[in-house]
């Protein structure tokens, strides 16, 4: 049977423009012929009903793993078998990447961070074994007759998410499924049933088996969605961001009577929805996840700098410095890679920088050491910078956005005049030792950065003006001194 490219329409009953690869009822066809069932099931399922684009295709079949191989075999461009002990194997066809799982009912032991695996005998019983309603239907393959023991439809419909069994059970079966409902109200806009809200809050403790790198996925995907502070609300609401991420409920400062200092807590949420609104402007990604999680966690350093003044003011002095400490270890503690881990902690250390700009200005120094400070963070901190104003003091507003219109002026024009994407001293190491007479150590580092740091004070030089820079900074070194093969060089 060749393979089909063409997508395959849907019958009555389903929205009028929801289509499916045609690859998928081949699949059912083959899964036929073999004297198997099979089913697309999930989230490809609800995604034809949201009219959201169908991306990924798995399957569930009474089949076990070595019959469903042999059914994709000379068919199939290719077959992987990674998931075999979990009852699944893939195949790609036609560009498409198809997962096939065994019926199945899985569960975790009360004390392990590992599933144990038991295959199933029937589909109403794996759909039970589903995460929520909406997740539990099938399309049986390749009649296309639409499978919702469980009231799917009518929860896809209202936006709500419940479980198809008991939510005490679902969540003793898989605890992170208690983050996966804070990742779809993120996704897709849903709500979360009462019922099931009160065992997220019952059982939060429970996530804390879950290995880091699940959490962090599920955070990430929460994170990337288009209501992020919808799923974030409920983390914080339900004690689950107490145990995978601690840093965010406790923002929630006690206000004092006279409120001389706004909620830390839902600031930072606003933060995070202004980031997103600035991605287009400033970031080639979309989702940005660096940049929503500086945003989400540019605060978090408030609750252990917070004082109150004699004067009545509130202050968070050096906020951003323990913040980007608190930031790194959470980050890593997540099992976050570490070039994510210094851009985020990065973030948030450099967001403050900003401020004064308005009132005092900056020499042309200044701005070049704001660009150098940021690197490629750049666009990322001006995103950053003009999210985090949320003050609803309109003129205030208004001369902040206006002096940050400034400095980024100030940026291209310099940048213009002095290719200062690229700064680096007027002199390289080679020439510096070759200039000195030193060999590799680090006293030629000393040089290179304060060669550097004359460089964004005042510019770029000719190199006979740098040499005669380094030869005065030189003399002045205790090294020259002390060694007689440190006199300069002609050159």
């Amino acid at each position: 049977m060749e393979p089909s490219s063409e997508p395959l329409a849907l019958p009555a009953g389903f929205p009028a423009d929801a289509t499916l690869p045609a690859v998928v009822v081949e699949l059912g066809r083959r899964f036929e012929a073999a004297g198997h069932a099979l089913s697309l099931v999930g989230g490809p399922v609800r995604d034809l009903f949201l009219g959201r684009p169908v991306v990924d295709l798995d399957f569930t079949t009474d089949a076990d793993p070595d019959a469903t191989e042999r059914v994709g075999a000379g068919w199939a461009d290719a077959v992987w078998d990674v998931g075999r002990r979990f009852g699944t194997i893939g195949f790609q066809q036609g560009g498409w990447q198809l997962e096939v799982t065994t019926y199945r009912a899985e569960q975790y032991d009360p004390a392990s961070r590992k599933p144990q695996v038991a295959f199933g005998d029937s589909l109403e019983d794996d759909l039970l074994r589903r995460d929520f309603t909406v997740n539990a239907m099938a399309l049986r393959l390749p009649e296309l007759e639409l499978v919702d023991p469980h009231g799917g439809m009518r929860d896809l419909a209202a936006g709500v998410l419940r479980t198809p069994g008991a939510p005490e059970d679902s969540f003793s079966d898989d605890p992170l499924r208690m983050m996966r409902a804070a990742r779809f109200a993120s996704q897709l806009g849903f709500t979360v049933a009462d019922e099931v809200e009160r065992a997220m809050t019952d059982m939060a403790e429970r996530i804390t088996i879950i290995s880091a790198e699940r959490v962090r996925d599920e955070l990430v995907k929460l994170i990337s969605g288009r209501d992020p502070r919808a799923g974030l609300d409920l983390l914080v609401r339900t004690g689950l961001a107490e145990h995978v991420l601690p840093e965010l409920p406790a923002l929630q400062l006690e206000t004092d009577e006279h409120h001389r200092h706004k909620d830390v807590y839902a600031h930072s949420l606003t933060v995070l929805e202004q980031a997103v609104e600035q991605e287009a402007r400033y970031s080639d990604a979309s989702p940005d996840v660096v940049l929503r999680l500086a945003a989400l966690l540019h605060d978090v350093g408030k609750p252990a700098t917070r004082r109150f003044e004699p004067s009545g003011a509130v202050s968070f002095r050096h906020h951003e410095n323990v913040g980007a400490k608190l930031v790194r270890k959470r980050l890593k503690a997540l099992r976050f890679d570490n070039d994510t881990v210094k851009a985020v902690a990065r973030l948030v250390e450099l967001h403050m920088r900003f401020y004064g700009y308005g009132d005092a200005g900056w020499t042309d120094s200044a701005v070049r050491r704001y660009v150098h400070d940021a690197g490629d963070l750049l666009p990322r901190l001006h995103a950053l910078t003009r999210s985090d104003v949320t003050t609803r003091n309109r003129r205030k507003a208004e001369r902040l956005a206006h002096a940050y219109d400034d400095l980024e002026r100030r940026i291209e024009e310099i940048a213009e005049a002095e290719e200062m994407a690229a700064v680096r001293p007027d002199l390289d190491g080679e020439q510096i030792m070759a200039l000195l007479g030193i060999r590799p150590g680090p006293v030629v580092g000393r040089a290179y950065r304060h060669l550097l740091e004359w460089r964004l004070d005042e510019g770029p030089h000719e190199p006979e003006v740098a040499e005669a820079e380094l030869r005065r900074w030189w003399a002045e070194q205790p090294e020259a001194s002390a060694s007689s093969s440190a006199a300069p060089t002609e050159r």
